[in-house]
């Protein structure tokens, strides 16, 4: 089962080749993250645009990237941001970002699900980047209950299965040394999906994983 989903913030005019790489993978990729501008943009963007019809021609699950603030985000500007993905770039999932980890807010997710049901997708990425209540896993396809530095990563202890579903479970991680196998590490951890990069500071998703950089 493919395990490895990667969130790669580049425009594809600025690193081709990186694309490339990724769509060459496709057979080893859960999906990949589209993040036109922090979320769908104000207009499309052409490039972008034939990105996601080459990944989705591959085979590829297309996740457009929207932040919800923490819950924070009103309801209709994550629905309008979802609604452009599929409009624009054609994606059949959602990545939601900085997504809350408790119960108070699951009402506000489980509405945002539905809405991102009604759109046509078909997986459901919550990226919490730590355990969240397991109500969550009602909702999601995925749930991201690790997003941070290899130092933190590997001070990590396994995480147990939000309940009786099927949702999976992603670490993402960056400043990665080259070498570290995080595949399985993270299945140790409990975690059936991940991403390893190299960057760091406050862009990492600017890089690719080891494994999949181009040969220049």
């Amino acid at each position: 089962m493919s395990s490895l989903l990667v969130p790669y913030y580049e425009h594809p005019s600025v690193r081709p080749a990186e694309w490339d790489a990724i769509v060459q993978a496709a057979p080893r990729l859960h999906g990949v993250v589209l993040n036109p501008a922090s979320g769908p943009g104000e207009q499309p963007d052409p490039a972008f645009a034939r990105t996601a019809a080459r990944l989705r021609a591959a085979g590829v699950r297309v996740l457009g990237y929207t932040d919800t603030g923490y819950g924070r985000r009103p309801h209709s500007d994550v629905v309008r941001d979802l609604t452009r993905h599929r409009d624009w770039y054609g994606t059949d999932g959602a990545f939601l970002d900085q997504v809350a980890a408790g119960p108070e807010e699951f009402t506000h997710y489980q509405r945002l699900a539905v809405a991102a049901w009604d759109l046509g997708c078909t997986t459901l990425v919550l990226n919490h980047g730590t355990p969240p209540d397991p109500s969550y896993a009602r909702i999601a396809d995925v749930l991201v209950t690790f997003e941070g530095t290899w130092e933190s990563y590997r001070r990590l202890r396994p995480q147990p299965r939000p309940g009786t579903t099927d949702v999976r479970l992603c670490h993402l991680v960056y400043g990665v040394p080259a070498g570290v196998d995080l595949a399985e590490l993270a299945r140790a951890r409990g975690a059936s999906v991940h991403c390893a990069v190299p960057g760091a500071g406050d862009h990492p998703w600017g890089t690719l994983p080891h494994t999949l950089e181009p040969t220049r």
